[in-house]
C-alpha cells in the first residue's frame, strides 16, 4: 500500500427546472439525461463492487435541487416515460432497413444497458435513487457533502450577510431531511470561497470544504505541502486543495483521457442524423435533442468519425484507470508531510455524460486501488489527521480564470443589483409580525423563489450559451415572483391565486421557513 491516501469527489448538481404546466418541457431532459446516463450508470457501478466485495471510499455531494428533482413525483414520472420512450427507440433502430452491422450491434448494446439500469432503478432502488446513495452512505462506501440551498455563487451574494447565511441554513436543513444526520462537509459552489466564509460555515457545524488549486496556494501563510495536506481556517474549518495533477489526466478532453480516439464521441448522436419523420416521436417537443444513442467514436481530430467498438473503449478505460493509479503510487512516493493527501474533485455529470466511459473508468480505478493506493473520505481524513496549519484565504473560484469571471462578466452584471435588493428586501419581510397564515405562506415562497434566483446557473449559462434565453427567462421570473409576493406581503394582501400557481410549479423545500433571513 501506497503512502498516503487518494480521495475521490463528484459533484452531482443540476439547476431545479420543473414544468407542470407542459406536457413536455425541453430544458427538464437535462434531468433525465443525467440520471440515464450519469447517476444511474455510477450507482450501479458502485453497488457492483460491493456486490464483489471491493472495498472503496468515495465522496459525492448531492446539490438540494437535484435532491428534490430526484424525489419529485411528477419528474419521476415524466422520466419513467422518457426511459421507455428510450428503448422503444432501441427495438426501431435494430428493425431499421438498411441499418448496418455495427449500427445494430450498437442498438442491442444500448437496448440492454438501459434495460439493466431500469431493472437498478425500480427494483434495486425501488424508484428512490437518492435513497440509494443513503444507503451506500449508511454502508460506510460513501460519504455526502452537503450544498447551498440553490448553488449560488456565495462571494457575489456576501454583500448581505444573511443571503448568504440562508443559502447555507436550507442547504443543512435539507441534508439533514433526505440523509437523517447532520453534514461533515460542504461543496461550495464552484469552489467559490471568500473570506469570512468559514465563519458562516462553522455556525452550521461544517469540518471542512473543498477549493481550487490556486486558492488554496495562494493562502496566508502558503501551504507548506502544496495541496497535499489541509489547511486550517480562521474559524476552525479545514479546507482542502484540488490536486491539479488528477484533474488535468481526467478533465481534459484534449491532454486526458476523454479525448482517446477508442472513447465514444459525444457530438454524433442520431437524434440529429436521422430524418425528422422518424425521429420526431423521440425527441422533446419536436426539437432536435440529443436521445443517447450514439455510434461512432472520437477517432481524431477529423469529422470522418469510425464506429464506436464497445471492447477496445472498456479496454482504453482499463489501460486509463492503472496510469492515474500508478501516478497516484509516484506522487504519493514523492510527497513530503506526515499524511499526503490527493484530492481530486469532479463533476459527476463528466462520468457518463461527457465521457461515457467516466463510470467504467471510476470502477476499475476503485478496484485497481485496493492494495495499491488507500481511498478514502476527507471526514476520515481529518479524524485520523487534523490539521496542524492555520492559514487564511482570499477570494477565488474554479472555472476560466478562476476568480468568478464567469459568473459576473458584462453579460451577467444586471443580475446581481437585483439579487442584493431582493436579499435586503427578504431580511426586512423577515421582521414583520405576527403574519396571518396567508401571509405566511407568502414569506415562504418568497423566500423560495429568491433562493432559485440566486441560483450560480442562470449567468453560468448566459454567458456559455448553453440556454441564455431560458436562463434569462428563469431569472426574471423568480424575480418578478419575488416582486408580487414582496408587494402583497407588505400590503397585507398577498395575492392567493398567483400564491398558489408559484407553490405549484416551485414545491422543493417543503421546510422552509421564511424566519432564516431573520
Amino acid at each position: 500500500m501506497s503512502r498516503g491516501s487518494l480521495a475521490l469527489v463528484l459533484h452531482a448538481h443540476l439547476p431545479y427546472v420543473r414544468h407542470p404546466e407542459h406536457e413536455q418541457f425541453l430544458e427538464e431532459h437535462w434531468f433525465y439525461e443525467a440520471m440515464i446516463e450519469s447517476y444511474l450508470p455510477l450507482l450501479d457501478a458502485l453497488r457492483r463492487m460491493l456486490d464483489d466485495g471491493v472495498r472503496f471510499r468515495l465522496t459525492v455531494s448531492l446539490s438540494p435541487t437535484l435532491l428534490a428533482m430526484m424525489r419529485d413525483a411528477l419528474l419521476l414520472a415524466r422520466f419513467r416515460h422518457r426511459l421507455e420512450n428510450l428503448l422503444e427507440l432501441c427495438d426501431r433502430e435494430l428493425a431499421r432497413r438498411g441499418a448496418r452491422a455495427s449500427e445494430r450491434g450498437l442498438a442491442y448494446f444500448y437496448r440492454a444497458r438501459l434495460r439493466r439500469l431500469r431493472v437498478r432503478f425500480e427494483r434495486d432502488c425501488r424508484g428512490d435513487l437518492a435513497g440509494a446513495f443513503a444507503s451506500l452512505q449508511r454502508e460506510g462506501a460513501l460519504e455526502i457533502l452537503c450544498c447551498p440551498a440553490t448553488h449560488g455563487f456565495l462571494p457575489y451574494l456576501a454583500v448581505s450577510r444573511p443571503a448568504v447565511r440562508a443559502q447555507v441554513a436550507v442547504g443543512v436543513a435539507e441534508y439533514r431531511r433526505h440523509f437523517g444526520c447532520d453534514p461533515r462537509g460542504i461543496w461550495l459552489p464552484e469552489c467559490a470561497y471568500y473570506p469570512g466564509l468559514d465563519e458562516v460555515l462553522a455556525e452550521f457545524g461544517i469540518l471542512y470544504f473543498i477549493v481550487e488549486t490556486h486558492g488554496f496556494r495562494n493562502a496566508n501563510p502558503p501551504p507548506r505541502h502544496g495541496t497535499l495536506e489541509p489547511l486550517l481556517t480562521p474559524s476552525g474549518v479545514a479546507v482542502f486543495g484540488r490536486d491539479v495533477d488528477s484533474a488535468k489526466q481526467v478533465w481534459s478532453s484534449k491532454e486526458g483521457y476523454p479525448g482517446d480516439p477508442w472513447y465514444r464521441e459525444f457530438y454524433r448522436d442520431i437524434g440529429h442524423l436521422r430524418p425528422e419523420p422518424y425521429i420526431r416521436r423521440y425527441l422533446p417537443v419536436g426539437i432536435r435533442f440529443d436521445t443517447g444513442l450514439k455510434y461512432h467514436r472520437v477517432t481524431g481530430p477529423t469529422e470522418d468519425k469510425r464506429y464506436y467498438v464497445r471492447s477496445r473503449a472498456l479496454e482504453r478505460a482499463r489501460v486509463h484507470a492503472a496510469h492515474f493509479v500508478a501516478s497516484r503510487e509516484v506522487q504519493l512516493r514523492a510527497a513530503r508531510g506526515r499524511a499526503p493527501v490527493v484530492v481530486a474533485p469532479y463533476d459527476a455529470e463528466l462520468f457518463g455524460h461527457w465521457w461515457f466511459e467516466g463510470p467504467d473508468w471510476l470502477e476499475a480505478v476503485l478496484r485497481l486501488s485496493q492494495g495499491r493506493v488507500r481511498t478514502l473520505t476527507l471526514a476520515e481524513y481529518l479524524a485520523e489527521h487534523p490539521p496542524r496549519q492555520a492559514s487564511s484565504l482570499s477570494f477565488s473560484s474554479w472555472g476560466e480564470h478562476g476568480y468568478g469571471e464567469v459568473w459576473l462578466n458584462p453579460q451577467t452584471d444586471w443580475i446581481y443589483p437585483k439579487l442584493h435588493r431582493m436579499a435586503v428586501a427578504m431580511t426586512e419581510l423577515a421582521r414583520i409580525e405576527r403574519p396571518s397564515p396567508l401571509e405566511r405562506r407568502g414569506l415562504n415562497q418568497a423566500a423560495r423563489e429568491l433562493l432559485l434566483a440566486q441560483s450560480s446557473d442562470w449567468p453560468f449559462l448566459i454567458r456559455r450559451g448553453g440556454a441564455p434565453s431560458y436562463a434569462k427567462a428563469r431569472f426574471e421570473q423568480h424575480c418578478a415572483n419575488f416582486g408580487l409576493l414582496e408587494r402583497g406581503v407588505r400590503r397585507r394582501r398577498v395575492p392567493r391565486a398567483e400564491l398558489e400557481q408559484m407553490e405549484r410549479q416551485f414545491c422543493l423545500f417543503p421546510g422552509l421557513d421564511y424566519r432564516v433571513y431573520a
